[in-house]
């Protein structure tokens, strides 16, 4: 299994288009928490700064950053004496995710219908026509989890609550690492990831109570999913 300390290429400093306003902590938070989230970088991998650094093209204390924040999200671990690592995929932790998204989902997804900007009303309509036409026969089920993590990310960041959107976002890698460790086993996942198109709708129609419970629906959805493949 390749790790990434196994496959470093060095490479220049991050331009300004790819730091896109970020710093370089922020960027290399980015970087390793989507190699987190959907398991390019496994359970269990060792994670080195100086290579990492090398590869991103920065530095290693903005890679420590990084590294920090993503171990207060529960996606690194940290051991004395030992080092740094991916942290490992609990399945057991299913239920406790869900409970929390079930109560958490609804109200970000009607606050979103209710608060959100004209802008991110339109970017929502335009996510929803793109997977409507999204072949999804064509699309990897690593794709499909990509646009699936897109979606979350918009409604939270329209719901107006930074707290909610933040508390969310950390649920919600939690979840998606979980998917990823049984991608291999589930059945339809572009079934679950097109469910995102009605509860868009709703949101930039404005029917907060709708998005509410399509969101809960979402949620209870994909706990049922994964349980019937463990």
């Amino acid at each position: 299994m390749n790790t990434l300390a196994e496959s470093v290429t060095e490479r220049a400093a991050p331009d300004a288009e790819e730091l896109a306003g970020r710093s370089y902590a922020e960027y290399a938070t980015a970087m390793l928490r989507d190699r987190l989230i959907v398991l390019n970088i496994p359970p269990g991998a060792p994670i080195n700064d100086e290579q990492i650094g090398r590869e991103l093209g920065i530095g290693r204390t903005p890679v420590r950053e990084a590294l920090k924040r993503l171990e207060a999200e529960h996606l690194v671990a940290v051991y004395p004496r030992r080092g740094t690592f991916a942290a490992p995929v609990d399945i057991t932790d299913l239920a406790s995710i869900t409970e929390m998204r079930a109560l958490l989902e609804p109200l970000a997804a009607s606050r979103a219908a209710r608060f959100a900007s004209t802008p991110k009303r339109e970017s929502m309509r335009d996510l929803a026509a793109r997977l409507t036409a999204l072949d999804t026969r064509a699309v990897s089920p690593i794709a499909l989890m990509r646009h699936d993590l897109e979606v979350h990310r918009s409604i939270y960041a329209a719901n107006g609550n930074s707290h909610l959107e933040e508390d969310l976002i950390k649920y919600d890698n939690l979840a998606t690492r979980i998917w990823c460790l049984v991608l291999d086993r589930l059945p339809d996942v572009a079934a679950h990831v097109s469910e995102h198109v009605e509860l868009l709708n709703a949101i930039v129609d404005g029917n907060a109570e709708r998005a509410a419970d399509l969101a809960l629906t979402h949620v209870t959805g994909f706990e049922g999913l994964i349980r019937s493949v463990i």
